[in-house]
């Protein structure tokens, strides 16, 4: 399979080409594109959660512990004392944390159903719902961002599945058709449970109708066409091809070289 420094570089060219042309078409802020494109270089890491100790896994429960812990210590600000409160927030961050991490791994083992299609909708879902709910993003912007980190996830799975070819032996490895799958027939019950979660998340997620119609418009899709090759200059100093391929070296400008030939004279106005 492909290493940690791969997918980080890969899901980082794919949502910098995503974030080209989402600025390109003048459809979110710029701030939030920034955050947008973020999330996804994480969907590119996040199906190795699954593998143990790795740095995504380790990365993804220190957040989930860190964000926790925090709803943990507001929901009791006013109950106890600040040295309660202390244990409190360091009890839960350590529970979630390293408990949390080691319950998940007891029942997860790597390539199985957080390598899935399924997995990928599940994570998109949840990514809508924390951009609208947790950080109060716009409802089309909450669907983008994790259109981003689907698409990031779908790349994660489609290196694994190049990297499971042996293009020099004209070979595929035993891992090959292990990554990218709809969903994960080795255990069906994994399966079943991230469904279930997958149309629990969905009823949560914002009105969709905003991100829907702003991708289906004719008016992107034609304005994305008109900027994909500059009209006149590339960069303001070179001339387009096309436009120099249509005309003749003179209409163009461009000199030859060739030895201008002498002009003959006219035999009747020599008389």
């Amino acid at each position: 399979m492909a290493n940690f420094t791969t997918h980080i570089a890969v899901g980082t060219v794919v949502s910098g080409g995503l974030a080209t042309l989402t600025l390109a078409a003048d459809v979110i802020a710029p701030e939030n594109l920034i955050a947008v494109t973020l999330a996804g270089v994480l969907g590119s890491v996040l199906p190795d959660i699954d593998l143990k100790d790795s740095r995504p896994s380790r990365a993804l429960f220190s957040g989930l512990a860190i964000f926790l812990s925090f709803c943990v210590l507001f929901s009791v600000a006013y109950r106890y004392s600040i040295a309660e409160m202390w244990l409190l927030w360091l009890g839960s961050f350590v529970l979630f944390r390293y408990g949390g991490e080691a319950v998940f791994h007891r029942f997860s083992y790597h390539r199985g159903i957080w390598h899935s299609i399924l997995a990928g909708l599940l994570f998109w879902f949840l990514t809508a719902i924390v951009f609208r709910d947790v950080l109060g993003r716009h409802e089309g912007v909450a669907w983008l961002a994790g259109g981003f980190l689907f698409v990031g996830y779908i790349t994660h799975l489609v290196l694994d599945e190049l990297y499971s070819v042996d293009v020099l032996d004209t070979r595929f490895k035993a891992s090959f058709g292990s990554a990218l799958k709809l969903y994960d027939g080795r255990s069906p019950g994994d399966s079943a449970v991230v469904a279930i979660a997958a149309a629990l998340l969905f009823t949560f997620t914002p009105p969709a109708k905003p991100f829907v119609d702003g991708i289906a418009s004719r008016e992107l899709w034609a304005g994305l066409q008109r900027r994909l090759l500059p009209e006149d200059r590339w960069f303001g100093l070179v001339g387009s091809l096309d436009g120099l391929a249509g005309k003749s070296d003179t209409e163009a400008g461009i000199a030859t070289g060739s030895i201008e030939q002498p002009q003959t004279a006219d035999p009747a106005s020599s008389q």
